[in-house]
């Protein structure tokens, strides 16, 4: 049995009714993966996928079948991102290091999509250990964005986004260190959660840099990733860094009104540099917004422009002290060398990407002897800073921001080799990593024919505005930006 495309929503109530079986729409979602790589240039989504242990995760599924109310995802399939580990397939977080090395337990984010009853649907592509905004830096080569196959899905977390945008899945998880979920899903038309730091169990994510690092969440629709966000959410006692603040029904957001509610428009999201048509895209979401009865309010974020150089100072730090674990003896490659120094040498070498090495030796030298408060120490009081801008602008009354997501649509396949000049396609995202708020992108239009993202900003755990917010938008634009 065919089943079309469906949001969570919709599948889940279909399973219970036993209108479609989980395994028919695991077979549908392997068909349209087939048809997606049919022209003979493949995606390259996937990096693990077996189908046997899929149709059984389905038939698992049965066996939520008798309960009164349908599980939250009952039937769905979800993609999974390769840094987030999982117990049959290898999480090898797109690097030689970690080639074939299946994980002795499961992420939390995982189990409970389980215990909710939705199906694990393989491991997705990304750039290596997460390090980089195109998936071009990763062991399995590039995954090419479904709108237009010669650009970048964006990246790190582009194969997730890549899964959702061709139709093979509805949901899919990805991990957000500095716009690694808000950045692929503005380039691959479709939407992207990074929820507050806190709120999702860091649980079996493979850390890059842990002050930073949150597993999000991709959806077809707002409302594929409010319910998506809502089953993985919630403290979790093997993660210290989960917060114990109680999770609202993020999807029923959307029936919330946001008559009276205050957007703000921080000026420096919208530089006179902007592409104007990317202006007029989020002026029209303005407009739109304004028409349900939100006030649009200017307001300033004086130190988003130090967000890039404070990103790429902390976060390297974080990551040369969380990638010393791969060493050649605990995990995955193991290279013979002269000695024990000469083996760690050998291994990490060969076993790590360029960028991956860039970023160690970066975060090495920062946190040195003689070069620590020159840079690491200020580099965090600068974020304070940045975390400062975020809760004044709030405290005034402001209840969410809405700014661009990226400063370009997706950009071909090989066309930036500056590391610097890639860095910027995080600029209007790391902020809210280093203040640590919730955000999100959903498609606000087209420029050239490519998807463009528009961003919502929330407080600390105010998810559930946002979503309400993106609710309403999507309601608007909709029909416009899936044209």
């Amino acid at each position: 049995m065919s089943v079309p495309p469906a949001g969570a929503r919709d599948l889940r109530v279909r399973t219970h009714r036993g209108e479609v079986g989980a395994g028919d729409t695991v077979a549908s979602a392997l068909a349209r993966l087939q048809e997606v790589d049919a022209d003979g240039q493949s995606l390259n989504i996937f990096v693990s996928l077996d189908e046997k242990f899929l149709r059984q995760h389905a038939e698992a599924a049965g066996g939520f079948l008798s309960h009164a109310e349908p599980a939250p995802m009952l039937g769905v399939p979800v993609a999974i991102k390769d840094n987030i580990a999982t117990l049959h397939h290898p999480t090898t977080c797109g690097s030689r290091i970690l080639a074939g090395y299946v994980s002795p337990y499961e992420a939390t984010v995982v189990k409970r999509l389980r215990d909710a009853g939705a199906v694990p649907f393989g491991k997705t592509n990304m750039d290596e250990f997460a390090m980089g905004s195109s998936t071009e830096h990763s062991a399995y080569g590039p995954t090419r964005n479904p709108v237009a196959p010669d650009r970048v899905p964006g990246g790190s977390s582009g194969g997730s986004a890549a899964a959702v945008a061709a139709g093979i899945v509805p949901a899919a998880l990805g991990s957000e260190t500095g716009g690694s979920v808000r950045q692929p899903a503005a380039f691959c038309g479709i939407v992207g959660v990074k929820p507050t730091y806190g709120r999702v169990s860091r649980f079996g994510l493979v850390a890059f840099a842990s002050s930073l690092d949150q597993v999000g969440v991709f959806g077809a629709t707002v409302d594929d990733a409010a319910r998506t966000l809502g089953v993985i959410a919630g403290r979790d006692p093997l993660d210290s860094t989960s917060a114990d603040v109680a999770v609202p029904d993020y999807h029923r957001a959307g029936e919330r009104s946001i008559e009276g509610l205050v957007v703000g428009r921080p000026k420096e999201y919208f530089p006179a540099s902007l592409d104007p048509r990317i202006r007029e895209r989020c002026d029209a979401a303005f407009a739109a917004l304004r028409e349900q009865g939100a006030e649009i309010r200017d307001v300033s974020l004086p130190h988003t422009e130090l967000a890039i150089p404070v990103y790429y100072i902390v976060a390297p730090a974080e990551a040369s002290s969380n990638l010393a674990r791969f060493d050649g003896v605990r995990y995955g490659l193991r290279l013979e060398g002269d000695g024990l120094r000469g083996m760690y040498e050998a291994t990490r070498s060969r076993g790590f990407g360029t960028e991956v090495t860039r970023r160690i030796l970066i975060g090495t030298y920062v946190l040195s002897a003689g070069y620590y408060d020159a840079y690491y120490r200020k580099a965090q009081q600068v974020r304070s800073l940045i975390t400062r801008d975020f809760a004044d602008v709030f405290a005034s009354g402001v209840d969410v921001l809405f700014t661009p997501t990226t400063p370009t649509p997706a950009f071909p396949i090989g066309a930036i080799s500056d590391p610097y000049e890639m860095y910027l396609s995080d600029i209007f995202t790391a902020t809210a990593n280093l203040a640590g708020v919730p955000a999100m992108s959903q498609p606000i239009g087209r420029v050239d024919g490519l998807p463009v993202g528009g961003q919502f900003i929330a407080p600390h755990f105010g998810e559930e505005t946002m979503f309400a917010f993106a609710y309403a938008l999507e309601r608007v634009l909709g029909a416009e930006t899936l044209a």
